[in-house]
């Protein structure tokens, strides 16, 4: 087992802490989980609502100076780690989180919600940001390898396949098309790995996404072609989790019964924790809560009040309010029965003997 090279950029150990937005991933997780060896990500989406310069309406602003704050007390924990930023391509300010997550010392931007087409664009100025797109499939690949090499002379310096069938948070595949068994994600894997190498001469990293919790999932992950996994629900039951005990404790208690799709105002299909999924709707649609903060591109609830806000309901869950917040999760998270650390994760997911091989 080897460590992961992602552009200029390098980690002992094959783990990228998935992006969870609205604080769930934000400093204090990124910072520990690339302390430990791994590549530590914030999540850009949401930050605004968390930051005390926030007055009702300079969200955009505010997302981008709590970025920037986020990343600068990462590299507090972890001067020397490598410290990314999940940006959303659905979300109105996606180009300004970008440049801000550039000019606040990320290492590479990690990119999905939709097709990241003009990211080299966005980071011309920052040669050494790796650029990681995430994709569900091998036709999408393509299509994000032809526009940059087109448009920008650039490739990615790696990707991220996500198993819609397994992973938390926004999916990007269509929901009739979850769940039926039919996707796989290893020999999506592969696929795109033959495709970098054989269209382009290029071996990049691919990293599965989706699904793993333990040494084991690790290890197959591995063998099945992948170079490097991204874990996100495992990390969410750490003591370093950026989210509130009660958002944690609500992992603890959930069950795979509770575990299920639900279709965000993004028009994405999203995993969540559906337990408390009517509390949701019913919050938003009782207080007649208005967009302050106009965050998506496409929302079915600003346009029409259909489902929710998600930016608030994320927000809500992230602070302790887990009857009426929205709990996004993959479906490995009813394995979680105690908070543990992010020393402790990496610990079992790398024995002793093999932590000093990588190191």
């Amino acid at each position: 087992m080897q460590g992961l090279k992602i552009g200029r950029h390098w980690v002992p150990y094959p783990v990228v802490q998935g992006g969870m937005g609205v604080r769930v991933s934000g400093y204090r997780l990124a910072g520990h989980v690339a302390l430990n060896g791994g590549v530590g990500i914030i999540a850009s989406a949401g930050l605004g609502l968390g930051n005390p310069d926030f007055d009702g309406h300079n969200f955009f602003q505010a997302d981008c100076d709590a970025l920037k704050e986020e990343l600068r007390k990462a590299y507090e924990i972890a001067p020397d780690g490598v410290i990314g930023v999940n940006c959303m391509v659905a979300v109105n300010d996606y180009d300004d989180a970008v440049r801000a997550a550039c000019a606040g010392g990320a290492k590479l931007i990690i990119s999905g919600a939709g097709l990241p087409m003009n990211l080299p664009d966005l980071t011309a100025g920052y040669p050494d940001v790796a650029l990681v797109p995430i994709v569900s499939s091998i036709k999408a690949a393509e299509l994000i390898a032809r526009k940059w090499n087109k448009a920008y002379g650039r490739l990615p310096d790696a990707v991220v396949v996500e198993d819609p069938d397994t992973a938390g948070g926004h999916l990007g595949e269509k929901p009739e098309k979850i769940g039926t068994g039919e996707y796989d994600q290893y020999a999506t894997v592969r696929g795109v790995k033959s495709y970098f190498a054989e269209t382009w001469n290029l071996d990049i990293p691919v990293i599965a996404a989706g699904g793993v919790w333990g040494r084991d999932d690790l290890e197959y992950a591995l063998a099945q072609g992948a170079d490097a996994v991204q874990m996100g629900t495992r990390f969410v039951v750490t003591e370093e989790c950026d989210a509130d005990d009660a958002f944690k404790q609500a992992y603890l208690e959930c069950t795979q019964e509770y575990i299920g799709l639900i279709m965000s105002p993004a028009g994405l299909p999203g995993r969540a924790i559906r337990k408390n999924i009517d509390g949701v709707r019913q919050h938003d649609v009782d207080l007649d809560v208005h967009c302050s903060v106009n965050c998506l591109k496409k929302c079915t609830y600003k346009a029409e009040r259909e489902r929710f806000c998600i930016v608030h309901a994320l927000d809500r869950a992230r602070l302790g309010d887990v009857a009426t917040g929205l709990i996004f999760c993959g479906t490995n998270a009813w394995k979680a029965d105690k908070i543990t650390t992010v020393k402790d994760v990496f610990a079992e997911l790398f024995p002793q003997e093999q932590r000093a091989a990588v190191c």
